[in-house]
């Protein structure tokens, strides 16, 4: 185990709108406040054909691929995630999510891009004063947390 401390800093409420992109808009904002790291939350409603990374194809391959499916209807959903920049200084959001329609859920990563269903809202806790940043692992090819 490797760690950081850090020191919570600004707090910020977002309201997404219908047809808006994560991670897109959150590493937008991300970069336009100067976010370096953060913790994110999420809650609202998705749309159909959203891409969600449900797993790697197989868990014992040095480099994993990425299962990635599709959301078949509009789904209410949660998540949690960080944000920390990775090695050119950009924001990197890594946020899973719970999908649920009826009695159906689907968790995953949300970085092959979900699209907002008219209800979107994230809070956005920024950490002050750490060294954490993403980098790419050569093992595996993941953008990974350095600390």
């Amino acid at each position: 185990m490797k760690y950081s401390e850090a020191n919570l800093g600004r707090i910020f409420i977002l309201r997404l709108e219908h047809g808006d992109k994560i991670p897109d808009t959150i590493e937008g904002f991300a970069k336009a406040n100067q976010i370096k790291s953060a913790i994110v939350f999420f809650l609202g409603g998705v749309d159909k054909d959203s891409k969600v990374v449900v797993g790697p194809e197989d868990g014992t391959s040095p480099k994993p691929v990425p299962m990635i499916t599709s959301l078949f209807g509009v789904s209410e959903a949660v998540g949690v995630g960080t944000l920390f920049t990775n090695e050119e200084k950009s924001p990197k959001l890594h946020l899973h999510s719970a999908f649920g329609r009826n009695k159906e859920t689907v968790t995953g990563c949300t970085r092959e891009g979900i699209t907002i269903w008219h209800i979107g809202e994230v809070v956005i806790l920024e950490l002050k004063n750490t060294s954490a940043q993403r980098k790419i692992d050569p093992g595996t090819g993941f953008e990974l947390l350095d600390l």
